[in-house]
């Protein structure tokens, strides 16, 4: 069988990490084995790692983690910009471009919490003044990442993200600004037909009864053969 990628992207409290569950549950059920990855760019397990043994070596210069007014001010340096920036782009390469397009080559079925598109935004919101579009390293990470079978896109209004990020208790909350700034970039990509763009206000068992629909679809056209009845 060849292999199947699916990311899940959308703003925070849009309802990745539930359908998520709810698709790796119903995979394990059909007779598959999912496998899931969390991305982001630049906290990742690995790049998480490298950070931890920066800090213990230079911890005057790195920035501490989690978002706060030190790091905020370490982060605005040029240097360290473009190093934090090098150092995600080269962890991308290697958990995208090789990690998953090997896992997907070898016909595993892969569901990706976040991509690249979601890297991006990232990027712009974090780092405005780098045009890292234009990157040579951004540029090979674009054409070593496989494209998502099925890229799903959860979008839900600003307000509602924050009621929920607050009912869940996020430690790391986008301020508000932020939050409408991700939400442009998002539905601008909703525009360019390369989504499968879903209400997250619509009802979970609802919403999954799609995904699961265009999962299983999917899954029968790339094998060939029918799920295990479930």
């Amino acid at each position: 069988m060849a292999g199947l990628l699916i990311s899940f992207s959308g703003i925070d409290g849009a309802g990745k990490s539930t359908q998520i569950g709810l698709l790796l549950n119903h995979l394990q059920r059909a007779g598959k084995k999912p496998i899931y990855i969390w991305s982001r760019g630049g906290y990742t397990p690995l790049f998480e790692t490298v950070k931890t043994l920066l800090r213990r070596f230079f911890g005057r210069l790195m920035p501490p983690s989690g978002k706060n007014p030190q790091r905020t001010k370490v982060l605005t340096k040029p240097w360290m910009s473009r190093l934090w920036l090098f150092l995600a782009l080269v962890d991308m390469i290697w958990l995208y471009g090789l990690k998953i397009r090997w896992l997907r080559w070898r016909g595993e079925v892969l569901v990706n919490d976040r991509y690249l598109d979601d890297t991006m935004i990232d990027f712009r919101l974090n780092f405005p003044q780098m045009n890292i579009k234009n990157w040579w390293l951004w540029k090979g990470l674009s054409l070593m990442s496989p494209k998502p079978d099925i890229a799903f896109l959860l979008l839900i209004p600003v307000e509602e993200s924050i009621r929920r990020s607050d009912l869940k208790g996020e430690p790391f909350k986008d301020s508000p600004d932020v939050l409408a700034q991700r939400l442009w970039y998002y539905q601008s990509l909703a525009q360019t037909g390369n989504w499968r763009s879903l209400d997250g206000l619509r009802p979970v068992p609802e919403l999954f009864k799609e995904i699961e629909a265009l999962v299983n679809q999917r899954i029968v056209f790339k094998s060939g053969m029918h799920l295990k009845e479930i």
